[in-house]
């Protein structure tokens, strides 16, 4: 059964930095895209930002590119999301997807973490 736990959100000033995790199990975690998502209050999830399986693409929101870092240990099965100059427009619940590379419709979320962007 495969299994993702986001951890390290919690509420921080704006201008604050955050460093979300998503341990994972049960998976064979290399063979997965991953992505993080986020879901504000009253509004549609969105997509953060992504990587692939070796970490040697990434992509990104335009509204987090070049403050948000996605990054990914193979070796310790974790995916993170490094936040920094957050905004209070980036206040959300923040999950984790996992994806297996070629095959579609085979995707796993975590629970979701909440980040708080407040003075």
């Amino acid at each position: 059964q495969a299994r993702l736990v986001e951890s390290g959100g919690g509420l921080v000033q704006p201008g604050g930095s955050l460093k979300l995790s998503c341990a994972t199990s049960g998976l064979t975690f290399s063979r997965y895209d991953m992505s993080w998502y986020r879901q504000a209050p009253g509004k549609k999830s969105e997509l953060v930002a992504y990587i692939s399986t070796t970490g040697g693409t990434t992509n990104y929101a335009d509204s987090m590119r070049g403050r948000f870092t996605i990054s990914r240990d193979n070796n310790k099965n974790v995916l993170y999301l490094q936040m920094d100059s957050l905004k209070p427009e980036d206040t959300a619940v923040y999950s984790c997807h996992a994806s297996l590379a070629g095959w579609s419709g085979i995707v796993y979320w975590g629970q979701g973490t909440e980040v708080t962007v407040s003075s």
